[in-house]
């Protein structure tokens, strides 16, 4: 064990500007789903809509989708660390905005509804289009190739403690204190974020290879052929979107805390962290016996457990049921993040990675919000739980469908 310990699953993190950046993450992470949990449940209260809720992710998916080309194919030929420190800032701007609005002695949601809260989604979702591509090109480009898959199931262990620590700090400050100390503590994690990125040292520009094209769209359009003409990044970004587009259930967890399971911000908190606790459980597995072999099968399996969970946990009526499937639904999903990141560095070339980055964001980004848009409006079509039923069910039949039309996927293996 203090051989493995030394020489093998801590190697990355002697890497001065990775532990930085690992830092950066934590915190980005943390700020950005407690900021999700506070606004999905204020408005929620304002609105007592699920369609509202579901608006969440389409007003989020728009920027994102729109800007992600774009990004790529600047991330590229800019200064990625730079990139990623003006895209924060903006995310610190959008958070004061919202700061602003809940202040109870103006009663801002009364005089201008709720479009503000809207604009400050709109902002998120437009900075997270430059921000998934720009986080993975500096990634890529911090990290020697060998060590690659231990930097992925890193980064993919501080998502998932931010995401613990960001909803449950969400839920439990709104609900002991009130909204405009939980988004100031928001704010707050904004600041230190903008602040840690003053330490870490900028790798510089990528060296655009010889021949390469040189035109904005010319690049983009290279990214994209890039990504369809591997048959590895295709299957594995495109299970993914179907999977999480149907799959999710998370934009629904404030209509089951407040209706279904009755346990307040408080338990919402809790619900958005499990699958965290989950992921985090996993990626301790992952840092000491990474998915290099048999990975395709793997990846295929736990995207099917995945979609076994969202059922139970649209069927449970306990909260501590529900609790454990969604920790359960953390586990599978983390395989899948770690195998999925894996695939994007190791078969991507380093001037490539943020356009195949931003391709990616599209697929799978774009999935989290449109799938929140797909389970409001299937909620008011056929009802909450039946809607999350129905997406479990086509998360299955998309895994099914990968496995028997990907013999590619089914035989990959990770190991260099």
């Amino acid at each position: 064990m203090k051989k493995i310990f030394s020489n093998e699953a801590f190697e990355v993190m002697h890497i001065r500007n990775f532990r930085f950046f690992m830092t950066y993450r934590l915190l980005m992470t943390s700020a950005t789903l407690m900021q999700s949990v506070v606004v999905g449940w204020l408005l929620y209260n304002i609105t007592k809509s699920v369609l509202s809720l579901g608006m969440i992710g389409l007003t989020e998916v728009i920027p994102q989708v729109s800007i992600a080309l774009f990004a790529g194919h600047f991330v590229d030929i800019w200064d990625r660390k730079r990139i990623i420190f003006y895209t924060t800032f903006l995310m610190l701007l959008s958070s004061a905005i919202l700061v602003v609005y809940s202040l109870p002695s103006y009663d801002f949601h009364k005089v201008l509804g709720v479009w503000p809260i809207y604009v400050t989604i709109f902002i998120t979702g437009l900075t997270r289009g430059i921000l998934m591509p720009a986080n993975t090109a500096l990634l890529g480009q911090m990290v020697p190739r060998r060590l690659l898959t231990g930097a992925a199931t890193w980064n993919s262990t501080t998502w998932q403690v931010g995401a613990v620590t960001g909803p449950a700090l969400g839920g439990l400050v709104y609900g002991f204190f009130g909204v405009v100390p939980a988004l100031t503590l928001v704010l707050g994690l904004y600041l230190a974020c903008t602040f840690l990125l003053l330490f870490i040292k900028s790798p510089g520009k990528v060296v655009i290879a010889e021949g390469s094209t040189e035109g904005i769209f010319a690049r983009m359009k290279e990214g994209i052929h890039y990504v369809f003409n591997n048959r590895m990044l295709l299957g594995a970004f495109t299970l993914d979107m179907f999977a999480v587009l149907f799959g999710g259930a998370v934009a629904m967890l404030p209509v089951f805390a407040s209706d279904i399971l009755k346990v307040g911000p408080e338990g919402l908190g809790i619900l958005r962290a499990c699958p965290a606790v989950g992921a985090i459980i996993m990626s301790v597995v992952l840092t000491f016996n990474p998915p290099v072999k048999n990975s395709g099968p793997l990846l295929l399996f736990s995207i099917f457990g995945f979609g076994l969970t969202m059922i139970v946990f649209a069927l449970s009526k306990n909260f501590y049921l529900s609790a454990f499937v969604l920790l359960l639904s953390g586990v599978f999903d983390d395989v899948s993040v770690v195998i999925r990141a894996s695939i994007l560095q190791i078969f991507t070339s380093d001037e490539m990675k943020g356009r195949v980055a931003a391709v990616n964001s599209i697929f799978i980004g774009s999935s989290n919000e449109l799938g929140a848009f797909e389970s409001g409006v299937t909620a008011k079509m056929m009802g909450l739980i039946p809607s999350v039923i129905f997406g479990g069910v086509m998360t299955l039949l998309v895994v099914a469908f990968a496995a028997i039309k990907s013999p590619t996927l089914r035989k990959l293996n990770l190991k260099i």
